[in-house]
């Protein structure tokens, strides 16, 4: 017996192939059960049942028995995915170490010196682009706060301040512990809340009252240092692909517009009221 198709598709989002969702479900029907049968009930080419038995072995779907002819015993769901999951985690651990001990490499130093030699050859007016994709996006937006000197200032949504707590907090501590003034305006109300106290942790963080002189962007305006700018460019019902943005170094930009936008605001800010049920966190 194979598994339903519903459950064949889930089995496809934990990176198992066609053939290897159909031996493994004809398997936890059998729970013993050779290639040869298996091969038989789910149409898998009996030449390639082999492969695909041994790689689900090997992912920890399946053990395979020393007897003639070879037998396979499934692994328990619960089990086979604990067993992918600690494979995922140990692959990505050699990863970081690798790009770890890659960043602490002379080779490192060779690409920073040669990228230093090309800055000086560019016009401050190409440093400019566009960035599509969320994903895209956080990452520049990870990098910028990294690298800040000085001073990070941050305009963005209520939705957008859940984001920087949820995916940039870690960037904005380390920033502030190395004297990086952080300042945050977004509206704050019941449901990001919380959100708020964490960043209370690492940035000077205000309500901004939206009426119709003053509204929150869809997505985060940030300012870095006076001199860069990333502003968001889309609407919050886009797909997550199609969030856009653009950023620039321009000091002009930066530090003649934008940054007296923000202090203008930042003036008119205030701290937000304590929503009722909800507990002000551990000093």
């Amino acid at each position: 017996m194979v598994a339903s198709q519903e459950t064949l598709d889930k089995l496809e989002d934990i990176g198992l192939n066609m053939y290897e969702r159909k031996i493994y479900s004809a398997l936890l029907g059998r729970g013993v059960s050779t290639a040869g049968e298996l091969s038989e009930m789910t149409n898998v080419p009996r030449s390639r049942a082999y492969d695909v038995l041994e790689s689900l072995a090997e992912k920890g779907f399946a053990v395979i028995k020393s007897s003639q002819p070879m037998e396979y015993v499934s692994i328990p769901p619960e089990q086979a995915i604990e067993n992918i999951k600690k494979q995922h985690k140990q692959e990505l651990q050699e990863k970081i170490d690798r790009l770890d001990s890659f960043k602490e490499s002379e080779a490192v130093d060779e690409l920073e010196s040669l990228y230093d030699q090309g800055l000086e050859l560019v016009d401050p007016a190409d440093m400019s682009g566009s960035l599509k994709g969320s994903r895209q996006i956080q990452q520049h937006q990870g990098t910028m706060f990294q690298d800040a000197d000085e001073n990070i200032r941050i305009l963005t949504s209520e939705e957008g301040l859940k984001d920087l707590q949820e995916n940039h907090q870690e960037a904005l501590e380390e920033a502030n512990e190395q004297g990086v003034s952080v300042q945050i305006l977004a509206p704050v109300s019941e449901e990001n809340y919380q959100h708020y106290q964490e960043l209370q942790n690492v940035a000077e963080t205000r309500n901004i009252e939206e009426d119709e002189e003053v509204h929150a962007p869809d997505g985060p305006l940030s300012i870095i240092d006076d001199d860069s700018v990333t502003m968001s460019m889309t609407h919050q019902d886009v797909h997550s692909t199609q969030d856009s943005a653009f950023w620039t170094e321009s000091d002009h930009l930066a530090s003649n517009t934008m940054a007296p936008v923000f202090k203008t605001l930042w003036n008119k800010s205030e701290e937000p009221e304590q929503p009722e049920g909800i507990d002000q966190p551990s000093p």
